[in-house]
């Protein structure tokens, strides 16, 4: 079995973009697939068709149902703040230990030939009380697919992600540039081929706006 996490070098980067993208290049190559994104703030129960989760079952071409939902992301939080701040505010219970050995035994359940896990913010932001996405790395030890974007200031971020990963002793398999929306964001090939120069022996791959035919199977077969 594949296994990978896919954790971001900041907020709102793409990282459920890369997460699908995966998903349907692994899908089209004929392999089955298992994805989770165990922890979701900023969720609206009544309105959740496009949210993280529901981007996901769509691409493993899962029916949108609660039961789906709750298979994806069992741990959803109104609040559209760090996850542990929202569970707080719900008066609820949020530990790395109870996320890790769920995603721990998830993956050692599955049939599946290719297992995806999608972070929470970037990398080293809260996922649980007196924990961050790195902890939840860390205890998983997948191969990480991390993510970043093309804004002003997206390569020191991704870099720095990057290094802080490998200091962390966690495989690296494929760094995902995806490219910004603002249109004042410096030149997305420019930036891509910095950090290329930079990443070493991890591969790099460009992500252009809602473009899925070129990169998935690329960063699929490194994997």
């Amino acid at each position: 079995m594949k296994r990978v996490f896919v954790a971001g070098a900041h907020t709102d980067v793409g990282k459920t973009f890369v997460a699908c993208g995966l998903v349907q290049a692994a899908l089209a190559a004929g392999v089955s697939v298992e994805a989770l994104k165990p922890v979701a703030s900023g969720f609206d129960p009544d309105d959740w068709i496009d949210s993280d989760p529901g981007r996901l079952l769509r691409a493993l071409g899962l029916p949108l149902t609660h039961e789906a939902l709750e298979g994806i992301t069992p741990w959803r939080f109104t609040a559209p703040l760090a996850p542990p701040m929202a569970a707080r505010l719900e008066q609820r219970d949020l530990s790395l230990p109870a996320i890790a050995d769920y995603c721990a035994a998830r993956a050692a359940q599955s049939c599946a030939d290719f297992f995806v896990i999608e972070g929470v913010g970037g990398l080293m932001s809260p996922i649980a009380e007196a924990a961050t996405g790195l902890d939840l790395m860390g205890a998983l030890k997948f191969p990480v697919v991390l993510v970043g974007g093309s804004y002003l200031g997206s390569i020191s971020h991704t870099l720095t992600a990057l290094e802080t990963a490998r200091a962390h002793g966690l495989t690296v398999a494929g760094v995902v540039v995806s490219q910004s929306r603002d249109p004042e964001a410096p030149a997305f090939l420019e930036t891509l081929c910095e950090v290329q120069a930079f990443a070493r022996d991890a591969p790099v791959f460009g992500a252009p706006l809602d473009d899925l035919t070129d990169w998935p199977p690329r960063l699929y077969e490194a994997l």
